[in-house]
């Protein structure tokens, strides 16, 4: 797999609603930002998570280029990682996380 395929999904004030919000399976959305080093430790795990499953799709927000939606879903730690259901947030992680913490917490919503 060339780099470029492995890359999460960036999403923007402009594509969110159609990314996440109607979305037609959970998704769940890293809230990070390019200085945060536990935001870069995380970002491997949730490619490899994003690569593995057809039933989760994962994206990323950076909350430096996009502060309009992390206020809006109260983003005051990153990294930040929310779980969209029906257009609804169903779970939240904050905090970079190990790979099997963060599948068991996916786990039910999957």
């Amino acid at each position: 797999m060339r780099p470029e395929e492995a890359a999460v999904k960036e999403v923007t004030t402009a594509s969110f609603e159609q990314d996440v919000l109607n979305a037609d399976k959970p998704v769940l959305v890293d809230f990070w930002a390019e200085w945060c080093g536990p935001c870069r430790a995380v970002s491997p795990i949730l490619e490899q998570i994003d690569g593995e499953t057809e039933k989760l799709d994962v994206v990323k927000v950076n909350v430096d280029k996009e502060p309009d939606l992390a206020m809006r879903y109260g983003i005051t730690s990153i990294p930040a990682m929310k779980l969209f259901q029906g257009g609804e947030v169903v779970h939240e992680l904050i905090g970079a996380r190990p790979k099997p913490a963060i599948e068991q917490e996916l786990a039910q919503y999957l």
